[in-house]
């Protein structure tokens, strides 16, 4: 059984999210946390002395868990699924903060939510609370885009320097969305020499080994503009997902966390799965999966 984190705050952005994630695993069993965390801004020393903590705590306690009980009813009217069921939980506490926590004690798989918040603003490129999720998640984060409506998923595209230190751990949630899917995942690495390196070369012969079992196409592309190359290869190629690997110092983190990017704006117009660079493990994933 799989366990994921569906983040929200009763936006149709974030529903958007979920209604993404129960199709994308319609054919899995599956338990969802439908998560809510609330810190009310108004929650400061000179209110806490003039108010009583109690009653703005419930206030914002009451609103919390009846968007999680209109969410949960929501999904049992459009999406009836027997493997699915449902945990909603309500949360004091930052939203970063509690999915970690979550991840720890639960054993969670991966978190699937939107990249705006409730106001929906579209010069944001991606919301505050999901850029923290990305950063600082200790297991995978898919991140949907606001109105994006789910596409069976035949196309992975995974951009990738080759010369990273890759593990099995980290490539785990890609194998289990191909194989469960059938798809191909296609890793474009963007030439800065005329040649793969040494480093390069292992690299590519690690990937091609652990998907054996699974379709994948490389692709070497030359050009000086990493974020041009992967925009030009979406618009030639179908693709369902961009997912990418976040080492830190790798290309990753100059490619989507620099200040620049949200001058010029990257925007990700398809569901971005980002897998952190530590230790974790999705769980009963089966590896020995056939095409």
């Amino acid at each position: 059984m799989k366990k994921i984190i569906l983040p929200t705050d009763f936006s149709e952005n974030a529903y958007n999210a979920i209604a993404y994630a129960l199709q994308l695993l319609k054919d899995e069993t599956c338990t969802f946390y439908l998560l809510n965390t609330y810190t009310p801004v108004l929650y400061n020393s000179e209110y806490m002395y003039y108010t009583p903590t109690m009653t703005l705590d419930d206030i914002y306690k009451s609103n919390s868990i009846n968007g999680l009980d209109r969410t949960e009813k929501r999904i049992k009217k459009e999406f009836k699924n027997p493997k699915h069921q449902f945990e909603k939980l309500s949360f004091f506490s930052f939203l970063t903060d509690e999915i970690n926590e979550l991840v720890e004690k639960e054993d969670i798989d991966l978190v699937i939510m939107g990249t705006q918040g409730a106001t929906g603003a579209k010069e944001v490129l991606f919301g505050t609370q999901t850029i923290h999720v990305i950063k600082k998640a200790k297991c995978p984060v898919l991140a949907i885009p606001s109105d994006y409506e789910f596409k069976p998923l035949k196309n992975i595209l995974l951009p990738s320097d080759l010369s990273i230190g890759f593990n099995e751990n980290q490539l785990q949630s890609l194998r289990y969305l191909a194989n469960l899917h059938q798809s191909t995942i296609h890793i474009l690495h963007i030439l800065q020499q005329n040649e793969l390196s040494e480093n390069q070369e292992k690299g590519k012969q690690f990937l091609s080994k652990y998907f054996k079992t699974t379709s994948v196409d490389f692709h070497l592309k030359k050009g000086d503009d990493i974020q041009d190359v992967i925009l030009k290869f979406q618009e030639e190629n179908p693709v369902e997902i961009l997912s990418m690997i976040n080492n830190k110092h790798s290309f990753f983190e100059n490619l989507f966390f620099e200040p620049v990017i949200h001058k010029v704006g990257f925007h990700v117009k398809i569901p971005f799965l980002v897998i952190p660079s530590g230790k974790y493990s999705m769980r009963s994933i089966p590896v020995n999966i056939m095409r």
